[in-house]
């Protein structure tokens, strides 16, 4: 890992340079800055491009940029815009100075400074690993807070006391450590703590963007591991009580049942990378590894024999499961795939995958599907180090996509129309009909419209006569 070399900086995109060109002509000098400089050190293609402009004055910063694609005025009194420009988005800003004046995320004055010195400027950052700077047309690399030296380390560390004005920058260093498999500095974890009764003051918003970032991590682990670092941990109960939550070491030789959540939330984001999940299906399965053992803090006991039970944790972890994705903000689509996920993901320890209990399975876990459900229990079953990695419900896996039940529900071969073509009124009655002939078909009393027929003749009518 080392600073960004000058063949690179030759080969950042050419609508950038351009900028940086155009901006260095009209009397001004362009800095890539923030996370762009730190991905470029880690040889990575950065997602996004952040510019920050120095000695040009914000209207002849906007005349530059008009003339290079179209721009958009994010906000004119901080000096901050977007340029669309050849196919690429480009954040262009002045650098600026942040007064604390109030609690909050929120609670700052900007005032935008074209003069400041770029170490000064880079001081107002969160981490050293963000506050790398790159001169993209001589090369010339800034680090003014060693920032390079604690991504070789795996150091996640905080700039300066500034850190501690702004709480939405603990959040960030749990997507950050599970983004860069990252651990916090101890002092940067002091400030953290000191962070906590400002927690209420973030917007709902910000909560579940750090959380979804997160989600899509390589290391979540990491994350859950800063979480807890920070102090921050105990902000979220329903995970705060996984830690000392013992489990039975004949099944679990990893510990308690938050080393094994940590386990599991690392495999799952191995399983979504091995099998190209889109965003939404990864970010179900990670929040259903995260809060699959919700309910056993609630459940755990050890009998008369000396061995550790959690009876029903499953259901029992629905309600602790809502309580948390209410708490990160997380849009009702999570919860809605999630949940089914949580409630039957031993399902296949208590079972075995006959024809019925794949379509009942099926039912119970939609819109989620028997694949997903699969992935879960794979990674379940994969958070156990020392233990190998295995696969225990890849039978049950095999019988859903047979059954053709793996991906969506059984579709219901009686509904209205075809009743109504046997002669049925519509009305009360056939909404029973139609319910009492779903229950019938996923037990595999008719699987086409000739025996639904004869179970609706023969059956169903002989029963209710």
């Amino acid at each position: 890992m080392n600073r960004p070399s000058h063949t690179q900086c030759q080969q950042l995109p050419q609508p950038l340079q351009q900028l940086c060109q155009h901006i260095q002509q009209a009397g001004g000098q362009a800095w890539l800055v923030g996370g762009s400089v730190r991905d470029l050190c880690l040889q990575q293609q950065p997602k996004d491009w952040d510019v920050e402009v120095y000695g040009l004055p914000h209207d002849a910063l906007m005349r530059v940029a008009q003339t290079l694609g179209r721009t958009i005025h994010v906000g004119k009194q901080f000096g901050v815009l977007k340029l669309h420009t050849q196919g690429l988005d480009i954040d262009v800003a002045l650098p600026r100075k942040e007064i604390k004046t109030h609690a909050g995320h929120r609670g700052f004055d900007i005032v935008p400074d074209i003069h400041l010195p770029p170490h000064i400027a880079a001081s107002r950052r969160d981490f050293t690993i963000n506050a790398m700077m790159l001169e993209p047309l001589s090369g010339t690399f800034l680090d003014a807070f060693h920032g390079l030296d604690d991504l070789q380390s795996s150091i996640l560390r905080h700039v300066s006391p500034a850190f501690a004005e702004d709480p939405l920058r603990v959040l960030r260093a749990m997507q950050f450590a599970a983004r860069f498999n990252l651990s916090l500095a101890s002092d940067t974890a002091d400030l953290c703590q000191s962070l906590k009764n400002e927690a209420d003051t973030l917007p709902d918003s910000r909560i579940w963007c750090e959380w979804q970032k997160w989600a899509h991590a390589s290391y979540p682990a990491q994350g859950l591991h800063v979480l807890q670092q920070s102090g921050w941990l105990n902000l979220y109960p329903e995970l705060a009580a996984l830690p000392d939550c013992p489990q039975d070491p004949r099944w679990h030789p990893e510990g308690d049942a938050w080393i094994h959540t940590q386990q599991v939330c690392n495999q799952a984001a191995h399983i979504a990378a091995r099998e190209q999940l889109d965003p939404h299906t990864r970010e179900h399965l990670l929040f259903a590894a995260l809060c699959h053992d919700l309910g056993k803090p609630a459940t755990t006991f050890t009998d008369e024999h000396g061995h550790i039970r959690s009876p029903r944790h499953s259901q029992a972890g629905i309600e602790p499961s809502r309580k948390f994705l209410q708490r990160i903000a997380a849009p009702q689509r999570i919860a809605t795939y999630v949940l089914p996920l949580v409630y039957d993901h031993i399902t296949h320890l208590c079972s075995d995958p006959t024809a019925r209990a794949i379509r009942r399975l099926a039912h119970r876990l939609e819109p989620s599907s028997i694949e997903l459900w699969e992935m879960l229990v794979e990674a379940d079953a994969s958070g156990r180090h020392p233990s190998p990695p295995s696969r225990p419900a890849q039978h049950w896996l095999e019988r859903a996509q047979a059954l053709q039940s793996h991906q969506r529900k059984v579709a219901p071969i009686i509904q209205g129309k075809w009743l109504m073509q046997q002669g049925i009124p519509a009305g009360k009655g056939m909404g029973i009909i139609i319910q009492a002939a779903y229950q019938a078909q996923m037990d595999g009393l008719f699987d086409d419209e000739a025996s639904a027929e004869h179970w609706l003749r023969h059956v169903y009518q002989s029963q209710h006569s």
